[in-house]
């Protein structure tokens, strides 16, 4: 098992290149599921997530190719199954494959999926989705059995609140209902919009994609189509965190500012100089961080994926920051592991109270999930001494060759296997 060691205090200075977005691809390759016809996929992040979705379709008999220029799904020959738990408990986005196997097969038996824990993340919207089209799904023994009688057809759903994820089941299966549906407070994330891109691309007719009211015209006739996914907004905001907590200056090659609005609003009050540059976003810390209040919302407020960077960073601020936490009830988890370098945070609920400190202390932490991994990197990059973080493995199901991107702007980070 591999581990990190990290001796810090240097200043970060260069340009890193921000890969595809994890969120984006994991719901892009279930939709290829979809169709009989080919979808290239370019942009996928070499991450671990996205190999176990590629592995999951492989299962159900997808053709995969990959090379330098993408990734190349065929489906045309899947048949009906059911994957086992230890294959889909690594990650919750398992559940996506749930509404395409539906649609080809007209049922499906799909693993309750796994994932980080960081809350109890129900699948509930996701059965009502596929419940206010016309399906009938149950829980069995661990598994979700969905079946759709003769076809779905096209609906109002409503959902209780804007979820990615049911976003998502509700777009795929929608695609391929008769008639039209509706979907309320859908979801607006980058990453929805992005699958709406690549849905249309292969032949669905889709509007109001980025706004809480999505139509879908069902019975899609589907075609080859290629795509390729957005940059990843939550990796460029972590290096923008490694930035400031170094008090250096990155280039984000290939991120979009206009995805990122709600993050870099909050590293300009902290203190952070940010502008476009010619090849994305760049990111210039300052000598001190600025104390600041924020609270996680759905996009486009302050994403919960960067709640745990941007901690890292209130902890060596100049006053006390108030953190709340809206989105999952147990995304505090990193906070023993950050005491134990020296933070000084108080919890109280879904509310976190950081008083900053001059000076972090290298020590040894346990990664719990995948954003609490990456915010012990970004405290031990600013600590003084040596930091060893252990149960990296969660770090690489979101972060392409995180430890090398940090080198190459002059961090002293090693990995080492165990």
């Amino acid at each position: 098992m591999d581990e990190l060691h990290i001796i810090g205090g240097n200043r970060l200075d260069g340009a890193v290149p921000i890969s595809g977005a994890k969120n984006a691809a994991l719901p892009q390759i279930a939709a290829a599921l979809l169709s009989t016809h080919s979808l290239e996929l370019t942009n996928l992040p070499k991450v671990s997530d996205v190999e176990n979705m590629l592995g999951i379709i492989s299962l159900y008999g997808a053709g995969i190719e990959q090379d330098a220029t993408g990734t190349r799904i065929n489906a045309s020959s899947l048949t009906p199954g059911e994957v086992d738990y230890d294959t889909v408990r690594k990650m919750r986005a398992s559940i996506l494959v749930l509404a395409p196997l539906l649609t080809r097969f007209g049922s499906a038996c799909v693993s309750l999926p796994g994932g980080c824990a960081i809350g109890a993340r129900p699948v509930d919207m996701h059965l009502k989705v596929l419940t206010a089209l016309g399906a009938t799904v149950s829980v069995e023994g661990g598994y979700i059995v969905a079946s759709n009688g003769s076809k779905l057809k096209g609906a109002r759903i409503v959902l209780a609140g804007p979820s990615v994820g049911a976003t998502e089941t509700a777009l795929m299966a929608a695609c391929c209902a008769q008639g039209e549906t509706e979907i309320l407070n859908a979801a607006r994330e980058p990453e929805v919009v992005d699958l709406v891109g690549c849905l249309t691309a292969m032949g669905a007719e889709i509007e109001g994609a980025g706004t809480h009211r999505v139509l879908v015209n069902g019975a899609t006739n589907w075609r080859a189509a290629s795509h390729h996914a957005i940059p990843d907004r939550v990796e460029a905001g972590t290096y923008a965190c490694a930035a400031m907590i170094t008090g250096g200056r990155i280039e984000l090659v290939n991120a979009r500012m206009e995805h990122m609005a709600s993050v870099l609003q909050v590293l300009e009050c902290m203190g952070a100089t940010v502008w476009p540059g010619d090849r994305g976003v760049v990111v210039n810390g300052c000598n001190q961080i600025k104390h600041a209040d924020i609270t996680t919302e759905p996009y486009p407020g302050f994403p919960t994926d960067l709640q745990a960077q941007l901690m890292a960073m209130a902890c060596l601020a100049d006053g006390a920051s108030v953190i709340r936490e809206t989105i999952f009830e147990n995304r505090f988890m990193h906070v023993p592991e950050l005491s134990r370098l020296g933070a000084d945070i108080a919890l109280n609920g879904a509310v976190a109270l950081v008083r900053g400190r001059p000076l972090l202390k290298g020590a040894p932490v346990m990664a719990t999930d995948l954003r609490a991994s990456v915010c012990l990197v970004l405290a031990a990059l600013a600590a003084k001494g040596e930091t060893v973080i252990k149960r990296v493995y969660h770090l690489d199901r979101g972060y392409e060759q995180l430890d090398r991107k940090l080198s190459q702007c002059g961090a002293n980070i090693s990995r080492i296997s165990t």
